[in-house]
């Protein structure tokens, strides 16, 4: 299976507000199932004795906690509720019944680590934006019960290139399809021998591409269409191809929303078509795939608060040289981090003065504004009024404010700026990890798509760095980095930090200890000299395991780093003092992104603080290999010293 992107084109002013109340209805719906679950599942628990007297499964047959009595449960709300039933139906309703047991299941039962989600909660709003659809019957012909994707990509090119004449042009008011009119014939006869015929219907549309939506059981309202807008742009043609060719591998359709402030209403509307079939690979990526897949390397991988350090060697040592690559900061890019940080925070202020405008009496005046009262009341001037008040907000003696921020006032300025404010983030959030693939395969394509790298909890940085790990994103770069592995046909193992610890060891196998201040490597016993993150990752090439699947199996193989370490001697060590290849930053490429486009770095800066303590060895909250018991110290036969 793989997923495309429509952008849906809605102008209409009578099919915004339908979708709006399409939403609202399908949001009150998963509401109330998600507190029926919630519910259940609480007596689920409360039921400790007649889970252990009559067991668990007849506890939860008793209380309707299976995904048929979710679905029973939904039809029932659906028919009891006097206004859903003009927006919704049924198959709808049973999807979502189906993604609320989704969750309801992961709280249930734990999964392969012993792990469970928690209860199911009811979210916000705005935070609703995906109603799943039903999939496409493929093996009765003409069925597709909820949101349906008609036309042909041929019929929508010739629509909108005159027959051919021109260049694609889609116009910012797209007009909707209509429904085919007339009688087609069926393909068989009628009891008389003649022809049989039938009414057209969407079925039977070969023009420009549409979603189209029934309404829900009330006829009437007539059908919801909605003009696909294909994407455009460079490299953007062969892609849309590859998913829209084939109308018989067209196999179910989403409808989701984002944000988006200057929209009408505030919401812009996307299909995210599902089809049966890989993927699409551009020619330059597969290229770069084949290339990574035919290097024989070994490479491990560092994964640091400022930098990305990756070291790789020829498989089996007879040859060739190692290669280090280093991904770091550059000046340009620190300034114009700084920049950014600078208008979120001029951003910020703007928001919290607009609710302090809007909310005056939850707030008291600050230090200068007291005084500045106090000194006029002293002088028998008229006390000024004061609109943006700079004090804190009223609160009892416990400290929690006397009324809450979510029943403050907020202006439709407010309202605007932080929709935007959000917008901007997931544009930052999705150039980052748009940048983070093309890294990964620029790595991969020097180093192979055989790595191994440290099993490391990144949200345990998080609690002692903060927010400069969103600058560098070393969690994000080491998930593309897996992924491209994988699609390489080699992998990325992890290794467990306790049985390796590889910044306390040197490649002759002497305990090198260092605090994270020592940013170099220094060994005494074979004067090896190097930057203290390419050691790590030179040493991660020579972990071996004894079940890849199991990170506290890893230990590290000292006497085959010893021999690299002799046979390389020179160009090794050229390669632990500087990176040999550039750091892989490709050049801004155009491609689709779920928010527009804005101009963000994503590394970070070389040293994020001083700890005076060693490295922090974290672990992976589920599946933790844990610890296996005292660390693997340097063998007396390999000192040579």
């Amino acid at each position: 299976m793989s997923v495309i992107v429509l952008p849906l084109a809605v102008t209409d002013p009578g099919d915004l507000r339908r979708l709006d109340g399409l939403y609202g209805a399908m949001w009150s719906l998963k509401r109330a199932i998600q507190r029926d679950a919630r519910a259940k599942v609480d007596t689920y628990w409360s039921a400790f004795h007649e889970r252990n007297e009559h067991g668990a499964k007849a506890v939860r047959q008793r209380l309707g906690l299976s995904r048929e009595a979710l679905e029973r449960s939904a039809y029932k709300h659906l028919e009891d509720s006097g206004h859903l039933k003009h927006h919704a139906s049924k198959a709808l309703a049973m999807h979502i019944a189906d993604e609320v047991w989704n969750g309801v299941s992961r709280h249930l039962f734990p999964d392969a680590t012993g792990h469970r989600f928690g209860r199911p909660k009811t979210g916000r709003y705005h935070d609703f934006t995906r109603i799943p659809g039903r999939a496409r019957s493929h093996t009765t012909e003409n069925k597709w019960e909820t949101f349906r994707l008609v036309g042909t990509l041929h019929g929508h090119v010739m629509a909108y290139t005159d027959g051919g004449q021109h260049t694609l042009m889609q116009p910012r008011t797209m007009p909707k399809p209509t429904l085919p009119d007339g009688k087609v014939p069926t393909g068989k006869l009628t009891a008389a021998g003649k022809p049989g015929m039938r009414r057209a219907n969407w079925w039977d549309h070969t023009g420009p591409l549409a979603v189209v939506f029934a309404g829900g059981p009330q006829g009437k309202r007539g059908d919801l269409v909605l003009p696909v807008r294909i994407p455009q742009g460079d490299g953007q043609w062969e892609r849309v191809q590859h998913f829209l060719s084939n109308p018989l591998a067209w196999h179910k359709v989403d409808l989701v929303r984002r944000r988006k402030a200057s929209a009408p209403g505030g919401w812009v509307y996307e299909a995210h078509l599902m089809v049966i079939g890989p993927g699409y690979s551009s020619p330059a990526v597969r290229e770069m795939r084949d290339q990574a897949t035919r290097l024989d390397r070994v490479g491990g991988v560092d994964g640091n608060v400022s930098n990305l350090s990756i070291v790789s060697f020829p498989a089996q040592l007879d040859g060739g040289k190692p290669e280090s690559t280093e991904i770091t900061l550059c000046e340009d890019e620190k300034r114009l981090i700084e920049k950014q940080a600078k208008k979120r925070r001029g951003r910020a202020r703007a928001l919290e003065r607009s609710r302090r405008a809007t909310n005056a009496g939850q707030y008291g005046l600050s230090k200068k504004q007291a005084k500045r009262a106090a000194r006029r009341e002293a002088q028998g001037l008229k006390p000024k009024t004061v609109t943006v008040p700079g004090g804190a907000r009223d609160a009892r003696s416990d400290g929690v404010p006397k009324q809450a921020f979510r029943r403050d006032r907020l202006s439709v300025n407010y309202l605007t700026q932080r929709a935007r404010q959000a917008e901007h983030a997931a544009s930052i959030a999705e150039h980052r990890r748009h940048r983070a693939r093309l890294v990964a395969r620029e790595i991969i394509t020097t180093h192979g798509p055989v790595l191994v790298v440290e099993d490391c909890d990144i949200r345990t940085w998080y609690r002692l760095w903060g927010k400069r790990l969103s600058q560098t994103t070393p969690g994000m770069l080491i998930s593309a980095l897996k992924v491209e592995c994988e699609a390489a046909g080699g992998r990325l193992v992890r290794a467990s930090t306790w049985s390796t610890a590889l910044s306390q060891h040197c490649l002759c196998g002497e305990r090198v200890k260092k605090t994270l201040r020592d940013r170099e490597h220094k060994c005494i016993a074979c004067g090896l000299v190097g930057k203290r993150d390419l050691v790590s990752a030179s040493l991660a090439a020579f972990v071996r395991f004894e079940d890849v699947d199991d990170p506290k199996t890893a230990y590290l193989d000292t006497m085959l780093s010893r021999h690299a370490q002799i046979f390389y001697a020179e160009a090794l060590e050229e390669a632990l003092r500087e990176s040999t290849k550039p750091s892989p930053k490709p050049p801004r490429r155009s491609g689709r992104v779920a928010v527009p486009r804005q101009r963000r770095e994503t590394s970070a800066p070389r040293t994020a603080g001083q700890r005076n303590r060693a490295t922090p060895d974290e672990s992976r909250p589920r599946g933790h290999a844990g610890k296996p018991g005292p660390r693997t110290a340097c063998s007396p036969q390999l000192t040579l010293w």
